[in-house]
């Protein structure tokens, strides 16, 4: 039964009520009035009693709220923060992540419907699931497990905001990867690539292995990237921002010399790969491209031209290739080890950050690195 005392120094009642388990407890009602502490006592006891869900729970206390100082708990609705977060996250994080923070907060309102107008705290962790099992289903789940992350940053941010008591995405587990995942290129097979692939595109091939590099900070490369006095190649890398200053390895050196210079520091290197790589959405198309080298190589299977003509639809999954223009991130890492070169310094020339390379503690010489690529075979022979 529930039950109000007060302390000889306080204006306040203290409600006391029993919990569900027998035990007894008491809050302040931070309220002098002896009839509205008595029905705050009773409501919190009739609340415990029941065993309330935690939605349930923030309605009583938002009423509570209410009724003590005369206004309603300040929420917000999941659509309204996500667009807020949305926009804090613009001054914060390179325009690449923001696509991607964008897009997968965008499929997520989506997939709530009219529950993305309600508050915040009213999402549950079987939402955030289905919603996981609906994007696993359209991609792939190395893809759906990525936009999960983003999510979970969504509700943290709304957790410290003092939104949410807890993070609803933090309950819900990634999928395990059934798919084949991402492998290296074997020597053979990037011979093979290399003798069908355009003269451009076999720059950009060379430039992804020996720098290790992304294909849009590859195909972004202009000739103020390159130092050909010191040998080196520099950039930020569109992802991270990392800066890198990598040694020039010889067989993508031999390349860079057959090219026509210029006297103009913006021309590109690979003039028909800048303009995608600059638009939104060009490494796609990019992509699209290799994709067809690889399948002029014997290494994969050609792509349909359109949806219809697979019989899968829109919404079906994309088939996931084990090989693509990242693998030859993967090879570089591969046979710079397998060479014998440490892993700091491997990490540091393909710009992984780890325990054992960092940016702010760690300084690998330029003239590792230029011996750890004179290491490399020479794919061109």
């Amino acid at each position: 039964m529930a039950y109000l005392r007060r302390l000889p120094r306080s204006p306040y009642w203290i409600a006391g009520f029993n919990l569900p388990d027998g035990r007894r407890t008491q809050r302040s009602t931070k309220t002098a009035d002896r009839k509205l502490a008595m029905k705050l006592a009773t409501q919190w006891e009739e609340a415990a009693r029941q065993r309330i869900t935690e939605a349930q729970a923030r309605r009583v206390l938002s009423d509570i709220h209410e009724q003590v100082h005369g206004s309603r708990l300040a929420a917000s609705n999941a659509g309204d923060y996500a667009t807020q977060w949305l926009g804090r996250k613009q001054g914060e994080t390179s325009p690449v992540t923001l696509r991607a923070y964008r897009h997968a907060v965008d499929e997520f309102t989506t997939f709530l419907g009219d529950k993305a107008t309600q508050p915040i705290h009213y999402v549950t962790p079987a939402q955030v699931a289905a919603w996981r099992d609906a994007a696993a289903k359209k991609a792939t789940h190395r893809t759906a497990n990525n936009k999960l992350k983003i999510i979970r940053t969504l509700f943290q941010s709304a957790w410290r905001d003092g939104l949410l008591t807890e993070n609803p995405a933090a309950k819900v587990q990634t999928l395990k990867n059934g798919e084949a995942s991402r492998r290296p290129f074997t020597l053979g097979e990037l011979k093979a690539v290399l003798r069908v692939a355009s003269q451009e595109w076999r720059g950009m091939i060379l430039a992804g292995l020996y720098t290790g590099q992304r294909l849009k900070d590859i195909a972004s490369l202009t000739w103020a990237n390159v130092d050909t006095e010191r040998g080196e190649i520099s950039l930020s890398t569109s992802k991270t921002g990392r800066r890198q200053i990598i040694p020039i390895a010889k067989p993508l050196g031999a390349y860079l010399d057959e090219l026509p210079t210029s006297d103009d520091p913006r021309a590109p290197l690979f003039p028909s790969a800048l303009p995608l790589a600059q638009r939104a959405g060009g490494t796609s198309a990019l992509s699209t491209q290799f994709h067809s080298i690889l399948a002029s190589a014997g290494l994969v299977k050609a792509r349909a031209i359109t949806h219809t003509s697979t019989g899968k639809g829109r919404d079906a999954p994309r088939e996931r290739s084990q090989i693509s223009f990242h693998s030859l991130r993967h090879t570089a890492t591969s046979m710079l080890k397998n060479a014998g070169v440490s892993e700091a310094i491997a990490r540091d020339i393909v710009g992984h950050e780890s325990a054992e390379v960092s940016r702010h503690y760690t300084h690998i010489e330029e003239s590792a690195k230029r011996k750890a690529l004179a290491k490399l075979p020479d794919v061109t022979k």
